[in-house]
């Protein structure tokens, strides 16, 4: 089945057909869902359709599932290039060209990257030797909106997740609530300036968040954790600028440059804005105060009980509580160095229960 859906998608891409092309890939990728040639196929129909976000995470999907593919990195490569995002463009082309060498699409695409960053570098010395400073009045300007005519009414699809975010001088964290969600039905993925989040559970519908980030990250310093009642993103910026919004656009006022080395612990950066400013650190206290309020069930709780005594003990009730974790085969855990330090500690299984030494 999987296989005529292909073919066919394969058909409606060569026929310029390439959002039917994108249909037919997506169905055969429902059933076939650990394909890469499938992923890698549906990012250059993506492409032809100009969603280029959406075909780096096709691209990164495919890369994930068979990292010997050249024909994926070129994807992400030639998406990358679309967005401007030259440094992860690049990195993509050298690392197809090691898997194809001689090709020379490769080649010449790592000379255009050179050039296009080459030129990002010029453009950028330019702005900050010649700028002259941006009136405070003029970065709190806001866009001017063109509403519809009022009898037209433009339907919005509710996202499936309510997402929110803050920042910091070194990084900005988004959080994304979605309660009950497995960590291996989350994917992230981190471009230049791209986030790119799915999350996949069988059964339900996928969702999908792709947004062209204000400023651009350092990819390699990003993380994300799934917690019980959220996926939380440390995305760390490239550049101490203020961000005033998550997503890029053309309408995004001029950037602030922060300078982080003049900031102490008493002393925040402060953003001018036209609206009343919260209080960022105070929600940052209360995120982690949920995350550590946070109920947990059956071993969870029993883990987080244990690591919370852990990480307030001393040193002997740490090695106490080490030494008998072991030595008994995790079935006892003493805090009391004075009592396990001299002795091996036998295991003690529950009531109803025998130990038995494993046999290789």
């Amino acid at each position: 089945m999987a296989t005529d859906l292909e073919k066919k998608a394969k058909e409606a891409f060569i026929d310029d057909h390439f959002q039917l092309a994108v249909d037919l890939y997506s169905q055969a990728i429902d059933i076939n869902p650990n394909n890469a040639e499938l992923y890698a196929d549906r990012a250059q129909a993506n492409i032809k359709l100009l969603n280029f976000t959406e075909a780096v995470s096709d691209a990164n999907k495919a890369i994930k599932l068979d990292s010997s593919m050249p024909k994926a990195y070129l994807r992400k490569a030639t998406a990358c290039m679309k967005l401007e995002e030259y440094q992860t463009a690049k990195a993509a082309l050298e690392t197809g060209a090691t898997l194809s060498p001689g090709e020379s699409r490769f080649t010449n695409l790592i000379e255009e990257c050179n050039e296009r960053i080459a030129e990002e570098c010029g453009d950028l010395q330019k702005d900050l030797s010649e700028k002259p400073p941006t009136d405070v009045s003029t970065r709190d300007a806001q866009p001017e909106l063109n509403f519809p005519n009022q009898g037209t009414v433009i339907p919005v699809a509710k996202p499936k997740f309510r997402h929110e975010h803050y920042q910091k001088p070194e990084e900005v964290v988004v959080t994304i609530f979605a309660k009950g969600i497995p960590a291996k039905s989350v994917s992230v993925d981190f471009g230049e300036q791209i986030l790119s989040v799915s999350i996949d559970v069988p059964g339900e519908e996928a969702y999908h968040f792709q947004p062209r980030l204000f400023g651009k990250i350092i990819p390699t310093k990003c993380r994300y954790d799934v917690l019980s009642t959220k996926v939380e993103i440390r995305l760390a910026k490239a550049e101490p600028i203020h961000w005033t919004a998550l997503e890029f656009t053309k309408e995004n006022p001029v950037l602030q440059r922060v300078n982080v080395s003049s900031v102490t612990g008493s002393q925040r950066p402060t953003y001018p804005s036209s609206k009343p400013t919260k209080d960022w650190d105070k929600l940052e206290a209360q995120v982690k105060k949920e995350e550590k309020d946070e109920k947990l069930d059956g071993d969870a709780a029993l883990n987080k009980f244990f690591q919370d005594i852990y990480a307030d003990a001393d040193e002997d009730t740490r090695r106490a509580m080490k030494k008998s974790f072991v030595e008994s085969n995790g079935t006892v855990l003493s805090t009391n160095w004075k009592e396990v330090g001299s002795k091996k500690v036998e295991g003690s299984p529950p009531d109803g229960m025998e130990m038995k030494k494993w046999e290789y």
